[in-house]
């Protein structure tokens, strides 16, 4: 079997980012992959401003407390003053640019307003309470990285440094489908013998929570010719394909010689609990090129497991994001576990009120709940027997679902 590390390595060297990028306004950049790295044009802030309410002084002339300056001037945000004069102070206002002489700004709360004059109650240090022009962002240095997922935090970033749009790779196009007779849709009678397809609600939300643009060709029958024509309908406008299910060699399992008489395939088995079978190749599109395909297993939590752990990295960097992984903490475990597997483990846990990491009681592949209660996954490695208060490696949905 393969490691996880070896099979993650293959799906990452296979991909590479679509070659089309878009320019998009900030306003819709959310979420979207940064295709060219970004440069500031102007400093911000782009002159010398108060970061406080307060007073614009020169330090020659509060060399004590107690000093009575009048007010010159006053200074509010949007507008610039004129220099300020020896022996006077200026009112000026949080985000003002301070007038040429001044050395420092002393907060209000240190000053008392006496008619038009001020009593200064500090003696500033040289520069108190300035924000200088471009200490956020000088111009000429890179802002924003290209490869990088643009959150609330780089969208700030660029419009700060007056960016309007930003050039984004496009959407992935994931089509996908799901294969079994006794799949039926959420609403519809259950049948004996029938189970409701929560695989395709849930990896649709993944997909489209990662932002691609998702196909959903439904469930289609355990039959070799309904599965191929899936496949076509599927390779033809997406540049990956996703199922679950019919991956195994049994009768009914379909997906296998579909997709190798419709393309090329590899059936890898890793060694991860939940999720040992995954079906990875290509689809031939029908105006030429191919689409990827990957085949994930049909019992829910390891569906959901896998695609996190692997199909996320992998749209991840078709979207052309550089960093991939995600970041793990290393925590201490308040649960034992006795029975270690001989492969990676990705156990349901989460994070209790003393900080420390527990387990869902049931760790079976098909108990949907155990989701719902965890914060995350323990990747506990081949054969490790873990005690209550050994260090364990975790990952949050959280870093996984952003």
């Amino acid at each position: 079997m393969l490691s996880y590390e070896q099979a993650l390595e293959q799906l990452l060297a296979a991909a590479s980012p679509v070659a089309e990028t878009r320019h998009v306004p900030i306003t819709a950049a959310a979420g979207r992959v940064l295709a060219q790295a970004q440069v500031a044009t102007v400093n911000v802030p782009p002159l010398d401003n108060s970061a406080m309410d307060g007073y614009a002084v020169r330090l020659a002339d509060v060399a004590q407390i107690g000093v009575t300056l009048p007010v010159s001037q006053r200074i509010p945000a949007g507008t610039v003053g004129s220099a300020l004069q020896p022996g006077t102070a200026a009112r000026i206002f949080t985000g003002a640019p301070v007038p040429p002489g001044c050395d420092a700004v002393i907060m209000q709360e240190r000053c008392e307003a006496v008619g038009d004059s001020v009593v200064i109650n500090h003696v500033p240090r040289d520069g108190e309470n300035i924000r200088r022009s471009g200490e956020d962002i000088a111009t000429g240095n890179e802002i924003l990285p290209a490869g990088i997922r643009l959150r609330a935090q780089e969208i700030a970033l660029a419009a700060s440094a007056g960016l309007p749009e930003l050039p984004v790779h496009r959407r992935v196009r994931v089509g996908m489908f799901f294969t079994g007779d006794e799949l039926v849709q959420p609403g519809e009678p259950l049948p004996p013998g029938a189970i409701y397809n929560s695989n395709r609600y849930a990896l649709r939300a993944l997909l489209e929570g990662l932002g691609c643009e998702v196909r959903d060709l439904g469930s289609v029958p355990d039959c070799l010719d309904a599965t191929r024509d899936a496949l076509r309908r599927a390779a033809a406008d997406n540049d990956l394909i996703v199922t679950s299910g019919g991956v195994s060699v049994g009768e009914e399992d379909h997906v296998k010689p579909a997709v190798e008489a419709e393309g090329r395939l590899d059936m890898w088995k890793i060694a991860i609990k939940p999720g040992k079978p995954l079906a990875f190749g290509e689809v031939n599109k029908p105006e030429g090129g191919t689409a990827w395909f990957i085949g994930l297993p049909g019992n829910p939590v390891a569906a959901f497991v896998t695609c996190l752990m692997l199909v996320r990295p992998f749209i991840l960097r078709l979207q052309g994001v550089a960093d991939v992984r995600p970041k793990v903490l290393p925590l201490t475990a308040d649960f034992t576990w006795s029975r270690p597997d001989s492969r990676l483990e990705f156990l349901r846990a989460r994070i209790n009120d003393a900080g420390r990491v527990e387990l869902y009681p049931n760790q079976g592949s098909a108990v949907v709940t155990s989701l719902c209660w965890s914060d995350g996954l323990v990747l506990n490695p081949p054969g490790q027997a873990v005690q209550a208060g050994d260090s364990v490696r975790f990952v949050t949905f959280a870093e996984l679902l952003a």
